[in-house]
């Protein structure tokens, strides 16, 4: 009993003072200096960031239809996370896996 009333404060504190994190952290500078739209494809932005955290389907107002990679990652302190930083990348490519467009927020670390 009384190894607990020691334990769970200590618990407590070790969890106000953490880092929460989620997501990987990517390089959104560097990502912007080596895509090509129309030229870069999957193989080069899996290269370059390693697996999409997301995949799916964006359909234009046009109706075309892109396969979206989505990175992104998120880190602050506990309990607050007034720190809190979000970054947020959206690939599109075509049928053939080349980059059409891409879009990003956040700040960059």
């Amino acid at each position: 009993m009384r190894r607990a009333k020691i334990v769970a404060p200590m618990l407590l504190l070790l969890c106000a003072c953490s880092t929460v994190q989620v997501g990987q952290y990517f390089d959104l500078e560097a990502f912007g200096a080596k895509v090509q739209r129309g030229v870069s494809t999957q193989a080069d932005v899996r290269g370059w960031l390693g697996a999409p955290t997301g995949v799916g389907i964006s359909v234009e107002s046009s109706g075309d239809r892109y396969q979206q990679w989505t990175y992104y990652h998120g880190e602050g302190h506990l309990p607050s996370m007034a720190d809190a930083r979000f970054q947020l990348l959206q690939i599109k490519f075509d049928q053939a896996g080349v980059v059409q467009s891409y879009n990003w927020s956040g700040e960059p670390k």
